[in-house]
């Protein structure tokens, strides 16, 4: 609590951060305390409430209370307690640069509690802006947060804060380091090959440790056109050092954000802590290219001799390369959870609604269902799939037989509430020499599922599910899969097609795809689509491939929405299940109390 008789708090920070029995001790310094900004006296009244008869607004999915947010921040587990924090803007649910942390927790990933702001504004080194970082758990169950600031030059700069309170399982406050900033850039005018670009250096990632005892952290920024994860060590978390190397680079891309640089084991679907090294676990980087507003993965080796890692032949950073979801989804952030021994992964839903829209409802931005993450069997890809948390909200299940559907046909699947569900099925192919050829210049999914959506008739396919529909079907999303005859197997695309998905001529409907690595002879063809009013998250073959589409009906809303099995190509195809759930709606976000106070 800040003193009567000032607005300067002085304090005196001792806190052991490594079992080496190295201290970090700050001196006694004056520290404009978050307490006394100009921001710390706002609530959220009454009409920032959150509004219940919102037909797009998320049942199950974490959304902010109001206004915008984006990237997912220091995800982690602490003392049993779940921690989320987020990339937000308090006052409209439009971006702007002077951005905070929000903060909420849980105990099971999926019902959350809004927490207090925890770094907001207020120093030089981030008075215009909190952007993005990572938490790292030091040792003795110590998280800390590395996070970007925004300096009073515009310049982009590395900061730590420290919690308050340890005994808090909930950490409600956090205290910025005096010796901040910990990490810096050089101006752009700064000729030196070896320089950061000071204007585009941000978003450090979770640190790791080798036996030599140094931490190692990256950050995104760029040379020219290259974009590169630039690798800092350090022996004691406040002094860094910039190696004069990258971790990784390539180029052609530009800046990268949101670096997350984590290992995986080969044969094991479980998670790995991110200083797991070894022979039997390879290594991820995932790359948020800012020039694409995708971002992609590649899986490789990291050679801890030379400090740099190395992606598997033909795994690159690309439109031909890997990426988690192949739709709406940016900005993720994963995290090991060391009670569960799973790698989770949270990722950023932007919007296809225009800024006037979200100013009217008053919010923007969703945050997918987290995921767990493991390497495939193959070694090639990762696989996805949503919490099995997620199951608890199952309720009203409906399982039809197995069944053909035919060429042109569509069955209901009934009984539920189709605008907040959860549904699985799986579909098989008879062998055929019937089966559409693929060109060879179909080298793009997205823009083949945008040449051939669902309306357009092939032979094995399209057929999957139409989401949010209307009864009349002038309003539907639709994931599916389309079959053809490459020149040595077969090859499965997955689509979903939005450009039906609402009456509103103004909201972007994109259609996304990627060919998934199934044998569609040999194997079951199979969706999972979880749907929440405005977000339908789609899952192939067990999770090899994912697709995330945020859409806006204006008539398959509520009670009004259906879901239907179709099949548009000329050849019949079976359904070997179908079973589908209602979802209950989780408690996201409420106040710890009835007043719904929220302050910094």
């Amino acid at each position: 609590m800040a003193p009567n008789n000032g607005s300067w708090l002085v304090l005196s920070i001792s806190m052991m951060l490594l079992t080496h029995g190295m201290i970090i001790i700050a001196k006694d310094q004056a520290i404009h305390h978050d307490d006394d900004d100009d921001h710390d006296d706002m609530l959220i009244n009454d009409h920032q409430m959150i509004n219940d008869d919102d037909p797009y607004r998320t049942a199950y999915h974490f959304q902010s209370p109001k206004n915008w947010m984006n990237d997912p921040n220091g995800p982690m587990i602490y003392k049993g307690i779940y921690h989320l924090f987020y990339q937000y803007y308090p006052y409209d649910p439009v971006w702007h640069t002077e951005i905070v942390w929000g903060h909420s927790t849980s105990t099971d990933l999926i019902n959350w509690t809004q927490q207090p702001i925890a770094l907001s504004p207020s120093e030089p080194y981030d008075i215009n802006g909190c952007w993005s970082g990572s938490i790292t758990i030091l040792p003795q169950n110590k998280p800390v947060i590395l996070y970007t600031g925004i300096n009073n030059k515009n310049y982009q700069v590395q900061n730590l804060a420290l919690p308050k309170n340890l005994s808090d399982p909930y950490l409600k406050e956090w205290i910025k380091l005096p010796e901040n900033p910990l990490m810096t850039g050089t101006p752009t005018n700064n000729n030196n090959n070896n320089n950061i670009n000071a204007s585009s250096f941000r978003d450090p990632s979770t640190a790791w440790q080798l036996s030599d005892g140094k931490w190692r952290v990256i950050v995104g920024t760029q040379q020219e056109k290259r974009g590169l994860a630039v690798l800092f060590t350090s022996d004691d978390f406040v002094k860094w050092n910039n190696t004069g190397n990258p971790l990784h680079s390539t180029e052609g891309n530009g800046i990268w954000e949101c670096p997350d640089f984590f290992p995986v084991y080969v044969g094991k679907s479980l998670g790995a802590d991110t200083s797991i090294i070894g022979d039997d676990v390879k290594h991820v980087l995932k790359l948020s290219l800012f020039d694409t507003q995708y971002e992609y993965y590649t899986i490789g080796r990291y050679d801890i001799e030379k400090d740099i890692y190395v992606p598997d032949e033909g795994s690159i950073e690309s439109d031909l390369g890997l990426r988690y979801d192949y739709g709406k989804f940016y900005a993720s952030k994963s995290f090991f959870d060391d009670e569960t021994n799973r790698r989770i992964l949270w990722g950023w839903v932007n919007e296809s609604s225009t800024q006037a829209d979200d100013i009217k409802k008053g919010w923007s931005g969703v945050q997918a269902i987290p995921r767990t993450v493991v390497l495939d069997k193959s070694g090639k890809q990762l696989v996805q799939w949503p919490l099995a948390e997620v199951d608890m909200l199952r309720e009203n299940d409906v399982e039809l037989p197995s069944q053909v559907i035919k060429g042109g046909s569509l069955v209901e699947i009934s009984e539920i509430t189709a605008s907040q569900a959860d549904v699985e099925i799986s579909f098989k192919i008879p062998e055929s020499n019937y089966v559409e050829e693929l060109d060879s210049t179909w080298t793009n999914p997205q823009i083949l599922c945008s040449q051939k959506g669902a309306s357009i008739k092939g032979r094995f396919g399209p057929f999957g599910l139409l989401t949010l529909a209307s009864m009349g079907l002038e309003e539907y999303t639709a994931v599916f899969f389309r079959i053809f005859k490459g020149p040595n197997k077969y090859v499965v695309l997955m689509c979903s097609d939005q450009t039906k998905s609402s009456l509103n001529p103004t909201t972007d409907k994109l259609s996304f795809g990627t060919f998934v690595d199934v044998d569609p002879i040999n194997e079951d063809l199979s969706l999972r689509i979880l749907i929440d009013h405005s977000i339908v998250e789609s899952f192939s073959a067990k999770g090899k491939s994912c697709i995330t589409a945020r859409v806006y009906p204006t008539m398959a809303i509520n009670d009004k929405a259906k879901l239907y099995v179709f099949n548009n190509g000329t050849e019949d195809v079976k359904i070997t299940n179908i079973r589908a759930w209602s979802m209950k709606k989780a408690q996201i976000n409420l106040s710890t109390d009835n007043t719904s106070n929220m302050t910094y």
